[in-house]
């Protein structure tokens, strides 16, 4: 009988306790599992020997199902990056004397690319040094950039909640008569995934986003507001989804001028703006009323508006990537993805961390319209059961019309 730790790392999502959930379900029920611990914040916690026996906590009737449906990361996270062996070997001393003080033979890490980077590197060199412990990635992210997957988990939750946004938006957008442009900014660094979602708001009297502009496309000025014109002349009101990183034709960010430049650890920047950069541009060129909304966090932690089908494939990739572990598999992420036929079924698996860590998948260029400012109906079909949403507002009455 060996223990067992788990740790999470990155941004939050509606769906990343289910993964934890779905650990510890399945090692509850199995005789070659101890104690089950949980590294508080992320890697962090297995640097400092910080860790909580989460299986005791968890243990009471209900506790793992008030886990599954809560927001966020119970057991905290982190945004480190592992240096490699030859630079700072002392760090992997210590993880691996850490857990072997305390028992265990498996170490489970969720989180997303930049984590998987140290599922790689922990199971590479404890292989290298003979140590027996398996260690496997479990996949999290809500900007569905993780490649050797169909789709990630917290992706499905955070584009139902930007879905909804965007219906309940038109709402209030279409209250006045007179021309006015709303613009919506969404997470997305260097994938538009989660601003393609606001697609799904789109019902029998909500034609909104009419315009949905994605980083995989080069951003132009005047296209833009090209593109808002024409809308204008259909309709006094105007709602537009941008992405967070909307690039232009030269790599920069459109946000860029707003910010601080400052980046994280890993060397992504801190993108915002984009929403006011645009506002501007279209009070400037057009001189409607005019204003931009960010989503922000919401968009990671609506637990309120959370998609089943995200929470269930989460718990179970969770519980995946421990049956791997338990086969002594190591250096590995568990996956998911979408058989073939009309009906919307997964299969589950895992993959090389290698295959996953550093890298990021974005949206292919026949799910973008061939004029950059739309997705197509292969992108609709896509999203549609991930997110589980229904047009809540498509028959809403407005008299005024």
């Amino acid at each position: 009988m060996k223990n067992l730790v788990i740790a999470q790392s990155g941004g939050p999502t509606a769906a990343i306790n289910a993964s934890l959930a779905g650990i510890v379900e399945r090692a509850m029920t199995c005789a070659e599992i101890g104690t089950i611990y949980g590294a508080r914040y992320g890697i962090k916690g297995v640097l400092k020997d910080d860790l909580v026996d989460i299986g005791a906590r968890l243990s009471s009737p209900g506790a793992l199902t008030r886990l599954i449906h809560t927001p966020s990361s119970a057991l905290g996270s982190c945004r480190v990056k592992l240096r490699p062996p030859e630079e700072n070997e002392s760090d992997y001393e210590k993880i691996f004397g850490y857990l072997a003080s305390r028992g265990a033979g498996r170490f489970l890490y969720i989180g997303g690319n930049d984590s998987m980077d140290t599922v790689a590197k922990l199971s590479a060199y404890g292989k290298a040094k003979g140590i027996d412990i398996s260690i496997m990635g479990v996949p999290k992210t809500i900007d569905n950039d993780l490649c050797g997957m169909d789709h990630s988990p917290g992706f499905g939750s955070a584009a139902k909640y930007i879905a909804t946004t965007f219906s309940e938006l038109w709402c209030d957008c279409r209250v006045y008569d007179i021309p006015a442009v709303t613009i919506v900014e969404v997470m997305g660094r260097h994938v538009g995934w989660l601003t393609a979602a606001s697609a799904l708001a789109r019902g029998r009297d909500c034609p909104a986003p009419q315009l949905i502009y994605l980083p995989e496309v080069p951003f132009d000025n005047a296209q833009f507001i090209g593109d808002i014109k024409k809308e204008l002349e259909k309709s006094p009101a105007v709602l537009i989804a941008v992405s967070e990183g909307l690039r232009r034709a030269d790599g920069s960010f459109v946000g860029e001028d707003s910010q601080s430049g400052i980046a994280d650890v890993f060397g992504h920047a801190y993108l915002s703006g984009a929403g006011r950069v645009l506002e501007g541009l279209v009070r400037r060129e057009i001189g409607c009323k005019v204003r931009s909304v960010e989503l922000n966090l919401m968009q990671r932690c609506a637990g309120h508006l959370a998609s089943q089908s995200d929470l269930t494939e989460a718990r179970l990739l969770g519980a995946a990537a421990l049956d791997r572990a338990l086969k002594g598999v190591s250096g590995e992420v568990s996956v998911l993805n979408r058989l073939p036929g009309e009906e919307y079924r997964v299969a589950y698996g895992s993959i090389c961390a290698k295959e996953v860590a550093n890298k990021e998948k974005y949206v292919p260029n026949d799910w973008i319209s061939e004029s950059g400012n739309d997705v197509t109906d292969e992108m609709i079909r896509y999203l549609t059961p991930l997110a589980q949403y229904e047009q809540l507002y498509s028959d809403c009455f407005q008299l005024s019309r």
